[in-house]
């Protein structure tokens, strides 16, 4: 979602995508906000502040939020400053999801002793989709006035994305095709039904099961290491978190 009077980027989801709308939710987002001081204040302390508050913070929502107002830990990645004229400092910022900008902006202008605001926000980006993927919404109302004069649904398709790119990040492990049916059907990933894996995935990690065309089949949270999985001769693999593949795609290969 975007809060009002924010613009930017909000990737819709159709069909089974939007069993990845929790995925693309808690992902990182990236925004480009003016922070309004209320007084001068030297540019040094400025800089020293935007760096001073790269990192974990503890945030409490706003009073006007969507979620209860209790005090959680959010990660800024970076903070870039873009343009600093007179008291407004246009600047880009990286940070996980859930991070009140206009906390962060009020914040600072606590720690430079000033006050500050937020006076604009757009978010440039969210999780591998930026603004240059984007489309306007009179772009997609007019494709689908012309598919439909026309009647040419490619007209309206050239916007809609394979939802397996929300994937992109995710580390991999692909299956046999003997294993995917079940899967599908929500059964637990087991060792003997991996073909191969990404290195580097950590127990707890959400991961992406592929099958071996990289067709999109869950996503399942990793109960072993990869190390692990390379050592075991059995064990369960992951548990699945949303199953992505109708059934029937594979045969079932049990009684």
């Amino acid at each position: 979602t975007l809060d009002p009077n924010v613009s930017g980027v909000l990737p819709v989801t159709l069909g089974k995508a939007t069993k990845l709308v929790k995925l693309l939710m808690t992902s990182p987002k990236e925004y480009v906000c003016t922070l309004h001081l209320q007084k001068e204040v030297a540019k040094n302390d400025l800089m020293a502040v935007l760096k001073e508050y790269e990192g974990v913070l503890y945030q409490k929502p706003p009073v006007k939020s969507a979620v209860k107002r209790r005090v959680r830990t959010r990660k800024v990645h970076y903070i870039k400053p873009i343009e600093i004229e007179n008291r407004d400092v246009l600047m880009r910022v990286g940070c996980d999801a859930g991070t009140y900008i206009r906390k962060l902006c009020y914040d600072m202008g606590l720690s430079l002793g000033c006050g500050a605001s937020m006076e604009e926000l757009r978010r440039t980006k969210t999780g591998i989709f930026g603004e240059e993927s984007t489309i306007l919404l009179q772009d997609l109302l007019d494709a689908k006035v012309f598919s439909v004069e026309e009647n040419n649904e490619d007209i309206l398709k050239k916007y809609i994305m394979p939802y397996e790119i929300v994937l992109d990040p995710l580390k991999k492990i692909w299956i046999k095709d003997t294993a995917v049916e079940a899967l599908c059907q929500g059964s637990m990933l087991t060792v003997p039904g991996v073909s191969k894996l990404q290195s580097g995935i950590s127990k707890g990690e959400t991961v992406a099961i592929m099958t071996l065309k990289n067709e999109a089949v869950s996503i399942s949270e990793a109960e072993m290491t990869s190390e692990d999985i390379i050592k075991k001769d059995n064990g369960i693999v992951g548990k699945p978190l949303s199953v992505l593949m109708e059934t029937g795609v594979y045969p079932r290969t049990w009684n």
